[in-house]
């Protein structure tokens, strides 16, 4: 082990608030609260279990505030003013959470005065003055300052998240406030901070403020050439508010020179005595915890000597055991008569207040419909805690105008005493498919933020997994019978099927009350389940890097919409229905019969009984198997019947799902299409659209891109369509080390002219077609047979493709080895930011299952990285164009690798490259490629212009 000494230094004033809003109300066998005490015990356990993993500390100690009032107090009265006091329940626990760390042996550091981010600067200066690497256990974006900073004795600080199990250097620094550390307190300061009350200057946000700290490199810089700036809001904010700014200057540095309470050499980690720590565990009632320790996990080994429950980790676990990892709370048994209907204003100020104590609210909307752009919102309903749940309802009552209402809170006034809380920074709020509520919400003004998605989470731990007897899915029925054992109220039991069903605002209140609250405290106790395994499981860096920021930016793009030709629709529409009445006619000419070409069943006894076909096969239900590989093989040998009946088929798909259903689907209101995006309805991470599906309009048909040329743009404007080129390929070469594929990106060449130049030693129209067929059909896994279907060849010629293709870039099969080997060992694949699919069945004895898998498996790391990449550039994109003075380009749509923008025809040339980098740049800082991402970008009045 390195002899260099390694301080870590805990923010444990952090740890105490998030144990609290993690774990709901418990008591102790004396009845004091100490749901804070039990979370902030195990995530300390938590902690050392980890760092008993890493090379870990050979000091630590933990930081605390000692009270709420510090010296920034005397320089500024106003100083976390608006910070409202602690909860009454969290206040008898300050003291046992001292115990806590003291039970562990472990120092607990707090001085009147100052505030714990002070002790944590004075500390590490201290330790890397003497040589020391400190590393501060915390998210605070204000100890980021210290991030970097190297002591003349050599010692350097970084910091560890771990909720997000990430290590925070100067890179994750600069990712997050694009400056460096010693920056930051510079733009701080122009921003100010709402939660610590610390002013800023007034309309200056994080984009602003870091664009004034780049241009300038300093606050005083910056304010000093406020006067030549151009005349604008934020110049005359900047002269102005400049005390203001350096008065903030002031309370957002850090003390770093603080008395020290106790010595460095203090802190040596010993080996940790298990008495003190299962005393203090029995006085409590943390069985579950004792146990750990009573079960000879708690033999204090040194290795990091900080290690009371050396527990076996859950990676081995199987991968239907992944809810049981971390052992629920015991929660009340749901309750449905204990929650509230909220009728008036002062009921709905008091819950507005439980929910701002709590600072995490469970909020779900009940609407008239699904569309979230047309739907009427029937009431709102919040959970704070388990079985402390309400619904407030809003628009109950018969439809008929006539109708009695019942006495509810007016929507009006719903609405305003909701906004504050449903956009307050200081308060985060929780849903299952959030994103259907922030559209419905913003209808009416409010601007949700910030969110959790339990759905999302979800699916960021378990995408792929299944539970026999419950499913795989993460909806919130199913997530509640997983993770909770709970079955709950389904909407068919409350508003009825068929005729006699009803819309919800006329369930009566008491019933709506039920099934409502109850989706709220659900969703709170599914977070409180699922949320903390993100980090025990490494699922935090996909969550919150890729997943979490989507979520708002795909809810815009929906509430955008994306105008269509409703005219265009309507003429191609006709020109399909006669053709596809001119393919009837000669089938049924050439058949000899009329017959019901979408019946398969009198499909396939015309092809196989009456017209003799060769190939036919009877499936269990005795009928003839007529699917689109059938008809495909079958028009290959040259049956003229069934090339017309593809070709029936495909006009018939088109016009009904398409030229049809676009029409239908036009908002009145917006005179657009607002298709709904999942971000879970496809394992390997990208995206889906529903209501219409837009991310299967052929484009390599002539008919197909004429539907996309009914997709326009507005008077004035045009449509941007901005594509990835190749990026699965690209992806492959980096991912699989292809050192031939990479050379040939970075020159630019064509890469399926390389591979057939590699392959069968020329170039032409038939060797890049069967270059392009392989490249693609290798990363899906494609089997001999497979491959012989596409390219028309016996299986043994298509099986010396493969292998000579193997030859010639051996890095991928290399890749598809370590890929299948890894995922059978493991249970799932990862892409390169972290994102895990989970393949159940891919060592199953069934060998068709165990192929799926495999062949899954293969393409998922690189599919599944293609997706992220593309959601991060979604995620950045709009602050980038607002950034470069662009906020009229809106991004419309996302299909597989494109993105869709309409913008005023006149600002394409600006918006171009700024759209190419962000899509270019999208998989940095995280992930370095060995290969360009290109970009293909076009633009036109339609959509299918645009290419």
């Amino acid at each position: 082990m390195d002899s260099k000494q390694h301080l870590y230094l805990v923010d444990g004033s952090a740890y105490i608030f998030r144990a609290y809003h993690r774990l709901p109300p418990l008591t102790n066998p004396e009845g004091t609260p100490v749901g804070a005490v039990y979370g902030y015990t195990t995530m300390l356990w938590k902690l050392a279990e980890d760092l008993n993993k890493a090379d870990g500390p050979t000091h630590l100690a933990v930081i605390l505030d000692a009270s709420s009032h510090s010296f920034r107090n005397d320089i500024y009265a106003d100083y976390k003013a608006n910070r409202p006091p602690p909860p009454e329940d969290l206040v008898p626990q300050f003291p046992l959470i001292r115990d806590a760390t003291r039970a562990f042996s472990l120092p607990c550091i707090e001085e009147q005065g100052l505030e714990a981010d002070d002790l944590i600067a004075s500390y590490a200066r201290a330790a890397t003055a003497q040589g020391w690497d400190v590393t501060i256990v915390s998210s605070d974006k204000d100890l980021m300052q210290l991030v970097g900073k190297c002591g003349i004795g050599g010692g350097c600080v970084d910091m560890l998240d771990t909720m997000k199990n990430q290590r925070i250097d100067i890179p994750e620094v600069i990712e997050k406030f694009g400056v460096p550390p010693e920056k930051v307190g510079d733009v701080l300061a122009l921003m100010g901070d709402a939660v610590d009350n610390v002013p800023g200057v007034y309309g200056v946000g994080p984009k602003t403020a870091t664009k004034l700290i780049q241009d300038y490199g300093d606050l005083e810089s910056a304010l000093a050439a406020a006067p030549e700036m151009k005349k604008s809001k934020l110049q005359e904010r900047l002269i102005e508010q400049a005390e203001q700014a350096r008065l903030s200057k002031v309370l957002v540095t850090l003390k770093e020179d603080c008395t020290l309470p106790m010595a460095l050499d203090d802190f040596k980690l010993d080996a940790i005595p298990p008495e003190p720590l299962a005393a203090f565990l029995s006085t409590h009632g943390f069985t579950s915890l004792l146990k750990r320790l009573d079960t000879g996990h708690g033999s204090p080994e040194r290795a990091t000597q900080l290690n009371p429950a050396k527990a076996t980790t859950a990676a081995a676990a199987s991968p239907t055991e992944g809810a049981a990892r971390q052992p629920l709370p015991e929660w009340p048994a749901i309750d449905r008569d204990a929650y509230e209907c909220v009728t008036t204003d002062a009921q709905l100020d008091e819950w507005i207040a439980k929910a701002f104590a709590a600072r995490l609210v469970a909020v779900d909307t009940e609407t008239s419909m699904l569309d979230a752009m047309r739907a009427d919102l029937a009431g709102i309903s919040l959970a704070v805690g388990p079985n402390e749940a309400c619904y407030i309802p809003l628009g109950h009552g018969g439809s008929d105008m006539f109708a009695e209402k019942p006495v509810q809170v007016s929507l009006g006034a719903a609405v305003s005493r909701l906004k504050p809380l449903l956009e307050s920074d200081a308060v985060l709020k929780v849903g299952q498919n959030i994103k259907y509520d922030l559209n419905v919400l913003a209808r009416h003004g409010i601007a949700v933020a910030p969110i959790d998605d339990t759905m999302i989470v979800s699916f960021c731990l378990d995408a792929g997994r299944q539970i026999e007897g419950i499913g795989g899915g993460h909806g919130m029925d199913e997530l509640s019978q997983r993770h909770l054992g709970h079955t709950t109220l389904t909407f068919k039991e409350i508003c009825g099927t068929g005729k006699k069903a009803i819309p919800f605002g006329e369930v009566p209140l008491d019933r709506a009350t039920q099934y409502a609250a109850e989706d709220a405290d659900v969703t709170w106790r599914l977070h409180s389940a699922l949320k903390p395994r993100l980090s025990f499981e490494g699922g935090t860096r996909i969550y919150e890097r890729v997943d979490r920021p989507l979520i708002p930016v795909v809810a815009q793009m929906e509430r955008h919409g994306v105008k269509v030709d409703r005219e265009k629709l309507f003429g191609l529409s006709s020109q399909f229905a006669e053709a596809i009445g001119a393919l009837e006619k000669e089938i049924f000419e050439k058949v000899g019969q009329e017959f019901t070409i979408g019946s398969p069943k009198q499909l396939g006894d015309i092809l196989f009984d009456k017209l003799g076909y060769k190939g036919g096969k009877k499936g269990k239900s005795g009928q003839y198997s007529t699917d689109q590989s059938v008809l495909e093989k079958l028009a290959a040998e040259g049956e003229v019947v069934a090339t017309k009946v593809l070709e029936w088929r495909q006009l018939s798909k088109l016009r009904s799902t398409y030229t049809e259903a676009l029409q239908a689907a036009i908002n009145p209101e917006t005179g657009r299409v607002h298709t709904s995006y999942s971000l879970v309805g496809a394992q390997t991470g990208r995206l889906s659209s529903t209501d219409p599906n837009l991310q299967n309009i052929p484009i390599r048909t002539e008919i197909g891109r004429q539907i996309r040329h009914c997709f326009v743009a507005e008077p004035g404007n045009v449509l941007l369509a901005a594509d990835y080129s190749q990026i699965e390929l690209r992806l492959a070469a980096h991912m699989a080390d292809v050192p031939s594929l990479k050379e040939a990106f970075a020159a630019g060449e064509d890469i399926h002219s390389r591979t057939a130049m590699e392959m069968f030693g020329t170039v032409d129209r038939d060797t890049r077609g069967r270059a392009k067929t392989i490249n693609f059909a290798i990363l899906y896994g494609i089997s001999r047979w497979g491959l012989a279907g596409r390219l028309g060849t016996s299986s043994d010629e298509a099986q010396a493709m493969i292998d000579r293709y193997f030859e010639r870039f051996p890095g991928i099969q290399r890749y598809i080895h370590e890929t299948l080997e890894s995922v059978r060992a493991k249970g799932y694949s990862e892409t390169l930011f972290g994102r895990k699919t989970w393949f159940p069945r891919v060592n199953s004895k069934n060998q068709a299952e165990r192929q799926g898998s495999e062949r899954a498996a293969i393409n998922a790391p690189i599919q599944g990285t293609s997706a992220d990449i593309i959601k991060r550039a979604m995620a950045r994109m709009t602050p980038a164009l607002v950034e470069a003075g662009l906020p009229n380009v809106r991004m419309l749509l996302q299909v597989h690798d494109e993105l869709v923008f309409e913008l005023p025809e006149g600002e394409v040339a600006a918006a171009s490259p700024v759209i190419e980098r962000v899509m270019a740049e999208a998989a940095l800082p995280a992930v370095t490629l060995d290969v360009p991402l290109g970009i293909e970008i076009g633009h036109g009045e339609s959509w299918g212009a645009a290419h």
